[in-house]
C-alpha cells in the first residue's frame, strides 16, 4: 500500500522541477523572450501558486464526496497538469509573455491541487507516531527520485541518443519528461485511487466555526514551531540549490561534473533513510532530525576552504550531506501529520489539508527567499560569473555554504525542545479515538 501511495511523487517531481530550473533556459532559446521578462513572468506566476495554496488545502478538508475528500482533486488536478505541461514544454509558434504566464498559473493549479491533498491524505493513512514515518519517508523517497531523473536528463538526452545532437538539452529534456509522464502519472494515479484507502474524517467539534478555526490554529505552539523551523531549514536547503551550478562550475572548475555530485547527493538521502527512522525510534522524531542538521553543518562548514580541482573533496561533502539529507525526507513530513492531530483533539476536525498548505506555503517561500537573499549579495561583492580568481568567489562559497550552515543552526535551536514527543501524541490519538468512538 505504501508503494502505491507513494508513487504519484516521482512522476509529480520529476514534471516539477523543469518548472524551476529547465524554463527560463527554455523560453529564452525558443521564443527570444528576454530573461528579464521570463523573470518576471515566473515571479508573477510563483505569487500566485502561494496565493491559492491556502485556498486549496482549505476546500480539500471540506469536500464531501462518496469517492472521499482527496481522491477528487487528484482525479482533477491530472489532466490540468499535463495539458499544462504539453503547452509549457511544446509550445507554439509565437507563444510569448502571456503564454508563459498563463500555463505557467495553470501548472502551478494543477501541482497544488495534486501535491496537498496527496500529503494531507498521506498524513491521514495512520494515527501511529511511528508509521507516520514511515508514510513521509516512502513519498519524499519518490520525490527525490524523481528530481534526481529529470536533473540528469538534460546530460543523459544526447549519449542515449533521445535528442538530436544539435537540439538544446533543456527542450529535449521536457519533451522526454512530458511523454514519460503522459504514461507514468495516471499509472500512478490509477494505482493510488484504487489500492489505498481514504480514511473517513473527522468531523468538528459542535459551534465550529471560521473565527474558532483560526483561533484553533493560532493557539497550536507545535505549529508554529514546526513551521519557522521547517522555513528556516528550507531556506538552508535552497540556497545550496541556488547556487549549485555556480559553485561548482566557477569555485570547483568542476563544469560537467555536476550530474554526478548531485547524483551522489540525492542517492545518498535515499539510502539513508531507513537508518534515519530507526534512529527517530530511539530519540525521537524531532531530536533526530536536529542531529541530522548538526551533522550537515559539520560536513558543510569546511567548503569554503575547498578550491580549483579539489573535486574529490567536494564529492566527500556530497556524500556526508547527502546521508543527512535522508533525514530531512522522512522527518519533517511526519512531524508536520502529529502537529496536525493537536489542532484535531482541540476539535477542528481533520484539517490536513489546510496545514500542509500552510507548510507548502512556507516551503516556496523559502525557495523565493534563497534567490533574493543570494543574488544581490552576490552582486555587492563583485561576483562575476566565470570570471577566474575575482573576490567574489569568497562570497560565493560563503553564500553557499556558511549561510546555510547559520539557517541550520537556527532551526535546530527552534526545533531541539520540540513539545510534541511520542507519548504526547500518543495521548492526542487516544483523545481522538475515544471522542469519535462516542456514539
Amino acid at each position: 500500500m505504501l508503494a502505491a501511495y507513494a508513487l504519484p511523487a516521482f512522476p509529480a517531481a520529476a514534471l516539477g522541477l523543469p518548472l524551476l530550473i529547465y524554463l527560463p533556459t527554455f523560453y529564452a532559446d525558443a521564443t527570444g523572450l528576454g530573461l528579464a521578462a521570463i523573470g518576471g513572468v515566473l515571479l508573477a506566476a510563483r505569487l500566485w501558486d502561494v496565493a491559492i495554496d491556502p485556498t486549496i488545502g482549505w476546500l480539500s478538508d471540506r469536500t464531501r464526496t462518496r469517492w472521499g475528500r482527496r481522491r477528487p482533486w487528484l482525479v482533477a488536478a491530472l489532466p490540468l497538469v499535463l495539458a499544462a505541461s504539453f503547452m509549457l514544454f511544446d509550445p507554439p509558434a509565437g507563444a510569448g509573455a502571456v503564454h508563459l504566464l498563463v500555463w505557467t498559473m495553470l501548472a502551478y493549479l494543477g501541482w497544488s491541487m495534486l501535491q496537498i491533498p496527496h500529503q494531507a491524505w498521506g498524513a491521514e493513512l495512520s494515527g501511529d507516531y511511528a508509521e507516520r514515518n514511515r508514510i513521509a519517508a516512502w513519498r519524499e523517497s519518490m520525490t527525490v527520485a524523481g528530481v534526481a531523473l529529470a536533473a540528469a536528463l538534460p546530460a543523459l538526452a544526447g549519449p542515449l541518443g533521445l535528442a538530436p545532437p544539435d537540439a538544446p538539452p533543456e527542450g529535449a529534456a521536457l519533451r522526454i519528461l512530458f511523454w514519460a509522464n503522459l504514461i507514468l502519472l495516471p499509472l500512478a494515479g490509477v494505482l493510488l485511487l484504487r489500492c489505498v484507502p481514504e480514511p473517513p474524517p473527522v468531523p468538528p467539534a459542535p459551534g465550529f466555526g471560521a473565527a474558532v478555526g483560526w483561533a484553533l490554529l493560532r493557539s497550536n505552539a507545535p505549529f508554529r514551531i514546526l513551521v519557522v523551523g521547517y522555513l528556516f531549514n528550507g531556506v538552508a536547503n535552497a540556497l545550496p540549490a541556488t547556487l549549485f551550478l555556480l559553485y561548482a562550475g566557477d569555485v570547483l572548475g568542476a563544469r560537467g561534473m555536476e550530474g554526478a555530485l548531485l547524483f551522489v547527493y540525492f542517492l545518498a538521502g535515499i539510502a539513508s533513510v531507513p537508518l534515519w527512522l530507526r534512529a527517530a525510534k530511539l530519540w525521537g522524531k524531532h531530536r533526530t532530525w536536529c542531529a541530522a542538521m548538526l551533522a550537515n553543518c559539520a560536513a558543510f562548514a569546511p567548503v569554503p576552504f575547498l578550491g580549483a580541482g579539489e573535486t574529490f573533496g567536494f564529492l566527500i561533502v556530497c556524500l556526508a550531506t547527502g546521508l543527512c539529507f535522508g533525514a530531512d525526507l522522512a522527518l519533517p513530513s511526519s512531524m508536520q501529520a502529529d502537529v496536525v492531530d493537536v489542532d484535531t483533539a482541540g476539535g477542528g476536525g481533520q484539517r490536513a489539508g489546510l496545514y500542509f498548505a500552510i507548510w507548502a506555503v512556507a516551503g516556496k517561500l523559502a525557495l523565493a527567499a534563497a534567490p533574493a537573499i543570494a543574488f544581490p549579495l552576490l552582486d555587492a561583492a563583485g561576483y562575476v560569473r566565470g570570471a577566474a580568481g575575482t573576490g567574489g568567489h569568497m562570497a560565493l562559497a560563503a553564500l553557499y555554504a556558511w549561510v546555510p550552515v547559520a539557517f541550520k543552526l537556527a532551526s535546530v535551536a527552534l526545533m531541539w525542545n520540540f513539545p510534541l514527543d511520542a507519548a504526547r501524541q500518543a495521548r492526542l490519538r487516544a483523545e481522538i479515538e475515544s471522542r469519535t468512538d462516542t456514539p
